[in-house]
């Protein structure tokens, strides 16, 4: 193999690995739950509500590190070119997957007793992330019917880009981290919004900036 076709490689995984890497912090809190309510671990006023009604939270867990994984795949072009038919399946896998996700995002942020750091302004953030994603996969689902790959393409995108909120929080979570201080309600607000906000920024910057994303103008 050439070292050119090594660099190729490389570059080829780069981005899919950085996706998997940036989603590896909730990945791990989510096994982490998943662990409390497999063995019972005792119940505090931060999880209560987990253990009174699981399957919501189960069903988030499993789905988001499934579709942040099968998403992260998605965004290598070579390996989709090599192996159409997986793409598509995997298509369908990460459409489901996101479809509970968001779903149950929804149910755990109506259902779900609010945390009292969490405060009213991130409950309606959650819902209309969770809507807007829910919109994202059904307008991807029915552009690729239509055959209209660019707007699938970027619909997926934005889907994804609003799944992955959960991992840039961790970074917009650091400046309270590094102060070593708790964010009050305003200060939660602020910086889940600003994990959101910068996944859809990019997205947007990434659709925008490739002519095989953008949808043609009507004429």
């Amino acid at each position: 193999m050439t070292t050119n076709a090594v660099h190729y490689r490389r570059g080829t995984w780069r981005i899919p690995a950085a996706l998997i890497a940036l989603s590896l912090v909730p990945s791990i809190a989510g096994v982490f739950r998943l662990g409390q309510l497999a063995t019972n671990a005792p119940v505090t006023a931060e999880n209560a509500r987990f253990f009174a009604m699981p399957l919501p939270v189960v069903a988030h867990i499993v789905g988001a590190i499934l579709y942040a994984v099968v998403g992260a795949l998605q965004f290598a072009p070579a390996f989709r070119r090599r192996r159409p038919r997986w793409h598509r399946l995997a298509g369908r896998v990460l459409v489901g997957a996101g479809v509970i996700v968001a779903v149950s995002g929804l149910w755990m942020a109506v259902f779900y007793d609010v945390p009292p750091v969490d405060g009213p302004a991130v409950e309606i953030e959650r819902l209309i992330v969770g809507t807007a994603m829910l919109v994202s996969l059904v307008l991807a689902v029915a552009a690729i019917r239509r055959r209209d790959i660019a707007r699938h393409r970027a619909w997926m995108i934005r889907a994804y880009a609003l799944a992955l909120g959960a991992g840039t929080q961790v970074l917009t979570h650091l400046p309270f981290a590094i102060a070593g201080v708790a964010p009050g309600v305003t200060g939660r607000a602020v910086a889940m919004g600003a994990g959101w906000a910068v996944n859809v920024v990019v997205a947007e910057w990434i659709i925008r900036g490739r002519p095989g994303l953008r949808a043609p103008r009507p004429a």
